[in-house]
Parts: C-alpha cells; structure tokens; sequence
C-alpha cells in the first residue's frame, strides 16, 4: 500500500494551536532585504543536494531560502530559525498516542459519511498524519521528517513551506480564532496556502536566477489511489482542503491586490471553505448562522460540551465536496478542472451553493454509545437545496441505502453495510435537513417532524409510524 504524502506537507496539531514565544537568536534588523546572517538570495554553492548534507551545508542552505523566502514575500525574518532533521519513527515517537475522540467528533464524521462508526475517527486521522507529514513548524523550530535520519537530505518545498510559516509566525502571528471545522480549515486556507504558494513563486526563479536544490516532491495522489484506502481518502481531502484551494486563493489575492492584500487577509482571514473554493466571495460572503431547535424525545439528548451548552459545528463546503467524492456521488474524476496551483477541484455543482451548515449531535439517555444527528444546510437558492439533496441520496444508495417512501425521504442502510442506520432527507426551499438514527423509529425520536402550521383534521400526526412498514432494526453501534 503506497504512501499518501500530502503535496505540500500537512501542518501539525501544534501549528493550529497558540505559537510559543520564539527562542532563537534575533537576526540583524539592518541588513538588506534577501539577506540573512552573512548569506544572499543569489548565493552560489558548490552542492546541489543530490548527494547528504553535512550540517554546515544544511545551516547554508537555510539561511539561503530564508534570504529568498523574505525577497518574495517582502517581509523580513525578526529570529533565526532552528532546523532539525528526524527520522519518521522519531516522529511517531514523539507524537505519542492520541486522544479518543469524542462522541460529537466520531457522529459528525460519521454523519458526513468518512469515517464508519466502528473506527475512531482521531486514529483514523492520526495515520493519515502519520504516514504524510513531511515536516513542521513550531516556535522558532522547523524540523524535517525523513525516513532516515542518518542522512541529511532536505525537500526544498518542504523546507521553503516550513520557512514561510516562521515568517507568518514572526510578521502575522499564527493563532487560531475559528470554532468550527470549516472555520478551522479556512483560516489554514490562508497559512498553508501562503506557505505553498511561496514555494511555488521560489521556483519560478530556480535555473535561471537561481541556483536550487533538486527538488524531488512527489506527485499528487490519483483519485484511483486515494480511493485505494477506505474511509482515509475523503478524510484526506478534507484535511487537504487548506492545501489545496488555499494555494490558489492566496494567488488570487496577490495576483488582484498584491502582497497588500494577503497582509490584510492575515487581520480579516477567511470565514468558511467556500471563500477558499471560491476567491471572489471573500471578504462579504459570509456563512448564515443557522439555530437547530431541540424537538428530541426523552430517550434522546443533543452531546452538549464542557460548560453544558449545546455542541453545534459546521461542516463546510469543502469536507461536503469530499463526502459526496468519498461516496461516489461526484460524476467527474477528482483532478477535472484542477490547476497547477491545485490539483484537486473542490467545485462541484451540488456543493457550489452551500451558504452555511450547522451539526447537532445526539445520544441515546440509556445507552452513551448510540448516536444520531440533525443537520441542517442552507443554501443559496431553492435549486442549489435540490442538487444537493438529491446528491445526498445518490450517497445513500451508493451505501446501500434502501428508499422507504415514495417521496425518497427515508433511507435504511442494513447492519451488514458500514453506515448502518436510518437516514431523512428533509427539503424545504432554500434548506436541507438531514436526521441520522439507529433504527427508522429513532429519527423521529432525535428529531420530531415538524407539524404543518394548520393541522388537518383528517390527515394524521406524522409522528405515527405506519404499521405496515417492517424495516430492518439497523440497530449497529452508530458513533
């Protein structure tokens, strides 16, 4: 089974959280742009890193993309950086075990279809991390992943990525400010793709201007081999959204604004993946709030967080693209429409008019380890609400779902299948409700249908299961 490495490095746990104080050397603040310590952006080595690096040869090197990474960006490097190389085991090591993760995070992957409720989504995502980073920055520390780290060989994306960090780090600060997943992954939108966008402009400049290590980064995985790995590929794609679409979104803004522009994007970062997928809507559109009211039963009650409050999370446009891609419901392969910048097309017509999302989790009162959730999805227009729901379906049966009405708004996926349970698809102009349960009885539980505003005396509460419908129980632990 062949190695996902993410194209240009996933950052770790540590970069999303508070920097720590720098601990380096302060750097000379007189000397001219594109040039560090005693070494130039035009400097010329007698190595061309084909061959290990000695780690006076790896300290050059440093100081040179440091020198080039402050003329592209503009921008002067306050501390010196320190560099470690690390062997992939040392790695793991260092990570040490994970977490479990919690019920909301197992339901709220498992409702988008990614990770099935027998896996624990934190392990799941542990071994994408696992097996694709290839190096990290943390406080004033960039450290390399290699597989030997006997031999110094450094991967100049890698390190051109990790040096771009340490700049945002020292000129924007790299806290995060986002609640959500998709807030989450839009301001790395802005970080990551910053950081691979400098690398890319770095080797515009290399043969010609420069003189630059071999650069031996691998390809960007096929759709056919991230498919190679269950329940990992659209985990990947969602982890990967910040990589991707924000390499092109960071273009657009240099490309429109210049480096003005990504410098007040750091002050206003992105709200939501859908500014990422599409440049234009940023800075004014912003996702709708949406409130998901509480119509449980006593069986059942919404996964509440620390303090006792309501648990809502978004989802987002991006980990919905790599749900409905995951669950063969995207009719076009991954890299269609894809750009040198991006590979990966996250634009897709069901997805495309996503205006905001909010996930609500629930547990069963008797039984901790059984859970379901209500979903709720706006969207831009009455049409972008059909596309997607009828996407949503077309996952369903792919799942093995089984239509249970003729209005095609209750699914049962049988407990042979991964994603057993009972599934409602609920449309209502310009909103999608999605209801995930245990067994078809349960969703009304979780999530009562509402009545009509005049009732009709002679149509029935539609909180009355029909007696004659025998369903499957689907009563596999769901979370």
């Amino acid at each position: 089974m062949s190695r996902l490495r993410l194209v240009a490095v996933l950052a770790l746990v540590v970069l999303s959280g508070c920097a720590l104080p720098g601990t380096a050397g302060q750097l000379d603040d007189d000397s001219e742009l594109g040039h560090v310590e005693t070494y130039a952006h035009d400097d010329v080595f007698a190595f061309d890193g084909s061959d290990t690096l000695t780690e006076e040869e790896l300290e050059a090197v440093k100081y040179r993309s440091m020198a080039r990474v402050e003329l592209i960006r503009g921008e002067k490097f306050e501390r010196d950086v320190e560099i470690d190389v690390v062997s992939r085991e040392a790695f793991r090591d260092q990570r040490g075990d994970r977490p479990d993760a919690s019920a909301f995070e197992n339901e709220r992957w498992r409702g988008a279809f990614l990770v099935d409720g027998e896996t624990d989504a934190n392990e799941a995502i542990e071994e994408i991390y696992a097996e694709s980073v290839a190096g990290y920055y943390a406080s004033d520390r960039v450290v390399i992943v290699v597989d030997d780290a006997d031999e110094i060989r450094v991967d100049r994306q890698v390190l051109v990525h990790e040096l771009t960090h340490a700049l945002q780090d020292q000129r924007f600060g790299l806290e995060r400010e986002g609640e959500t997943l998709d807030a989450r992954r839009a301001e790395s939108g802005l970080l990551e793709g910053e950081a691979n966008y400098v690398p890319y402009l770095y080797d515009q400049r290399c043969g010609e201007q420069w003189q630059c290590l071999l650069d031996d980064s691998p390809e960007p995985a096929t759709g056919d081999e991230l498919a190679d790995r269950p329940f990992e590929s659209g985990l990947f794609l969602s982890i990967f959204a910040p990589y991707a679409e924000g390499t092109s979104f960071v273009a657009h803004l240099h490309e429109t604004g210049g480096w003005d522009a990504v410098d007040r994007a750091h002050d206003e970062r992105p709200t939501s993946t859908a500014q990422l997928i599409h440049p234009e809507r940023y800075p004014d559109h912003r996702p709708v709030d949406l409130e998901v009211t509480d119509r449980s039963s006593d069986d059942w009650e919404p996964i509440t967080d620390a303090e006792g409050d309501l648990r809502t999370d978004t989802v987002g446009e991006a980990t919905l693209f790599a749900m409905l891609w995951e669950n063969g419901a995207v009719d076009r392969p991954l890299t269609a429409g894809g750009t040198e910048l991006s590979p990966y097309n996250y634009s897709y017509p069901a997805t495309a008019g996503w205006d905001g999302d909010a996930f609500v989790a629930y547990r069963d009162v008797d039984d901790e380890n059984r859970t379901g959730h209500v979903w709720e999805l706006a969207w831009e227009r009455e049409s972008d609400a059909d596309a997607f729901a009828e996407a949503y379906r077309t996952l369903l049966e792919n799942r093995g779902g089984e239509p249970i009405d003729a209005a095609g708004e209750r699914y049962v996926i049988s407990d042979a299948e991964a994603f057993a349970g009972a599934y409602r698809v609920d449309v209502s102009g310009e909103t999608v409700e999605i209801v995930g349960a245990p067994s078809v009885e349960e969703l009304e539980a979780i999530r009562a249908e509402e009545p009509p505003a005049v009732a009709s005396p002679a149509i029935t509460s539609p909180a009355v299961a029909s007696p004659a419908i025998t369903l499957p129980a689907a009563k596999a632990a769901y979370g």
